[in-house]
This record gives structure tokens, C-alpha cells and sequence, in this order.
């Protein structure tokens, strides 16, 4: 029986056996051979190792596609895991997915992963992606990968994977000595996996909740062209430098304490400038027809409608928040003011007057001149 492909410039291959996506770009060319980081085969994503057993429309993918780019990253997320578990072979694995720009990874472990392990871990991930050891996928029942993952000492896997209905099949990849849960695609082997930097460490609970145990995440990005990384590690830099915690720090506005997470400590200047920004923002609300309110910091849960409550019932949180702009937001606008203006004199110990961050739509003076308008916005009600 004749198999044919059909290729995206609208030409058709015919084969007579069941063909694998690598087999397919061979016959087109080396070049696309060695380009090839996975394939779509009728527009689902696949391994280049899949095996096509009837006529279907098939694209290879190469690290100049966007679904390459997230190929690429998501297999140096299991390469920096891999990694990890040659260096700190007591470390557990948990997940690690491909996030905007990057990836990161969430380790289990006795202790927090320093500055100097980030080093030896990116080290390691080099040597390994220069050993161009194949990745293999592999298919296993459910119940069956659950005792595999327990009889490893990976119970975080064992743990996601007994969440899964019963009776599926469970694809696992295998690259060396590390197998790892994952629906995939992969590349065909770490060889492929050469642009890559890790970023930075944070603490990250399992499954997002509080009362579970922190595990250590590491953040990476990984990228088709080293210029394209450099780009990103520049972008990077920038950011930093306009971090309005730096800022806050730098500038004697504000300094943030681990008593008190999220908490902001106000200096004398920085809160000269909160009072600048909030009475501006009051005067904005009461020309428009607002009214301003206040009710309690904190409440429980069960307080807020059903539809705005979190998902753990046991949280406390904020039920009031102002309709025109957050704190985080105005702590941000009091860094960039500051940072524009430090060179401005202060009159009588009193910062310049903040202008709206929105210039384009300057607050009115008075109120609507729509009366309906006026009607309308009276009957709501603000919280600062």
C-alpha cells in the first residue's frame, strides 16, 4: 500500500512502507535531515522518530519554527534535570515546563541550590548535550510507571502520574541514564541542545500550595542562535537595572525585609512620594464622580462571591482593591518619577507634584460633562 506525504509547498512523496518523520526529511534533503527537530503531521506536533502509517500532511520542524523554539526548550528542561541528578543524585525530580522566553525546573532536595551549583549544573548540561546522546521515547502503563518512578526514589513522579486515569498509557523519554515523564516532543538526541543559559534559582512549593514542602526551581532559556541569547541576557540586564526594588534601595525610598514578604518598609522620602501619588489619585476619582470607601485589610475567603474566591479555601486575602491602579503599580510610578526627577528641587520638604502615568487621557477638572455620565459614575463607590 502506497503512503504519500504531503509537504507544505503542495508536493506529494509517496512511499510503500510506514515512514518516520526523519525517513521523510532524509529523502528530501541532508540538510533538512540534520535540521530536523521534530514534525506536524496533520497538524499535531510530533517526535521525528513517529512513524506515519497512512497519507497525511506533514511539516519537519527546524529551530527556525516557533514550535522548534519550544522543542528546544522544553528538552534542555529535561537536560537541566538530567544534569541535576548526575550532580545531586539524592535531588528528586517534579516538573518542568516551558515558559514565555525559557523554561525552569523543580527540584526536590536537602538544601537550596547555590550560585556556584548553578555554575557546575550548566557545566555538566554542556558536557552531556556534547555527548549527543539520543532521546527515546518509550510507552508504559500506568500502574506500571508508578512502581518504575517509586522503585527509583522519585515519588514527586510516582505521585503525578497515580493522578492520571487509570488505564492510559504513560510516554516516557530516556536520554543516558535519565528517564524522565513527559508527553513530549523531543529532539532526537541532547546534541541539538547547544544555546542555553540558567538564569536564576527561586523556592517554588509543590503543586502551588503553602503547606506543601519548597522545592528548588531553577529558571533557564535556551535559544536556536547565540546572538539571539545574547539579546535576551542584554534585555535581561536592562530590566535590572530599572527593577523598582533596585530603585527603591537605591534612591532611599523603600526597602523590603523577609519578616514581612511583599511588605513594603517606607523611608521618609519614598513616602513623601506615596502621599504625592495618592492624593493625586484622589482628586482624579472625586472629579470624576467617585466616592471613596474603606473596609478591612484582610478578610477570609468565604467573604468574596464564589466566582473571585481562591482556590484553597483557607486563604486570607485582600477583598478591596482600587479600580484605577494597584500599589504595585503606583510603588513602580513613584520609582520612575524619582528616577526621572532627582534632579528637581524640593520646595518647603515637598516632592514635585506626580503627573498621571496615563498622559494621553489628562484627569478632567471637573466632572462629566454628560450628565448621565455624571449620573452614572456617582453611583460608584473607590477604595484606596
Amino acid at each position: 500500500m502506497t503512503i504519500n506525504i504531503h509537504l507544505p509547498d503542495g508536493s506529494v512523496r509517496p512511499f510503500e512502507t510506514p515512514v518516520s518523520v526523519a525517513q521523510v526529511a532524509a529523502a528530501i534533503g541532508p540538510g533538512l535531515a540534520k535540521a530536523a527537530l521534530a514534525g506536524k503531521v496533520d497538524g499535531k506536533l510530533v517526535d521525528t522518530s513517529f512513524v506515519v502509517e497512512r497519507d497525511a500532511e506533514l511539516s519537519i520542524v527546524t529551530d527556525r519554527d516557533p514550535e522548534g523554539l519550544e522543542v528546544l526548550r522544553h528538552s534542555t528542561a529535561h537536560l537541566l534535570a538530567y544534569a541535576v541528578k548526575e550532580l545531586f543524585p539524592d535531588a528528586q525530580v517534579t516538573i518542568g515546563p516551558v515558559i514565555e522566553d525559557g523554561f525552569y525546573y523543580d527540584f526536590s532536595y536537602r538544601r537550596p541550590f547555590t550560585p556556584e551549583d548553578l555554575a557546575a549544573i550548566e557545566k555538566k548540561m554542556a558536557e552531556l548535550a556534547k555527548a549527543d546522546e539520543p532521546v527515546m521515547r518509550n510507552l508504559m502503563a500506568r500502574d506500571d510507571a508508578v512502581r518504575y518512578f517509586e522503585s527509583i526514589g522519585e515519588h514527586y513522579k510516582a505521585e503525578i502520574i497515580a493522578s492520571i486515569p487509570a488505564g492510559e498509557q504513560i510516554s516516557l523519554y530516556s536520554e543516558g541514564k535519565f528517564t524522565d515523564l513527559c508527553r513530549g516532543p523531543h529532539v532526537p538526541s541532547t546534541g541539538k541542545l547547544k544555546i542555553f543559559k540558567l538564569t536564576k534559582l527561586a523556592g517554588a512549593y509543590w503543586r502551588g500550595d503553602s503547606r506543601n514542602e519548597m522545592l528548588q526551581r531553577i529558571y533557564g532559556t535556551a535559544w536556536a542562535k547565540k546572538e539571539d541569547l545574547d539579546l535576551y541576557l542584554h534585555r535581561l540586564e536592562e530590566a535590572e537595572k530599572r527593577d523598582h526594588r533596585k530603585l527603591g534601595r537605591q534612591l532611599d525610598l523603600f526597602h523590603l525585609q523577609d519578616e514581612a514578604p511583599g511588605m513594603v518598609f517606607w523611608h521618609p522620602k519614598g513616602w513623601t512620594l506615596w502621599q504625592q501619588v495618592e492624593q493625586y489619585m484622589r482628586r482624579v476619582y472625586r472629579d470624576n464622580g467617585y466616592e471613596e470607601v474603606r473596609g478591612p485589610m484582610t478578610a477570609t475567603s468565604s467573604a468574596l462571591p464564589s466566582r473571585s474566591r481562591p482556590r484553597s479555601p483557607r486563604s486570607i486575602v485582600s477583598p478591596y482593591r482600587s479600580t484605577r491602579i494597584s500599589a504595585s503599580r503606583t510603588l513602580r510610578s513613584v520609582c520612575r518619577f524619582v528616577q526621572t526627577s532627582a534632579s528637581a528641587p524640593m520646595k518647603s520638604g515637598i516632592a514635585p507634584r506626580v503627573r498621571c502615568a496615563r498622559r494621553s487621557r489628562p484627569a478632567p477638572s471637573r466632572g462629566p460633562s454628560c450628565p448621565a455620565t455624571a449620573r452614572s459614575m456617582a453611583r460608584r463607590s473607590i477604595t484606596i
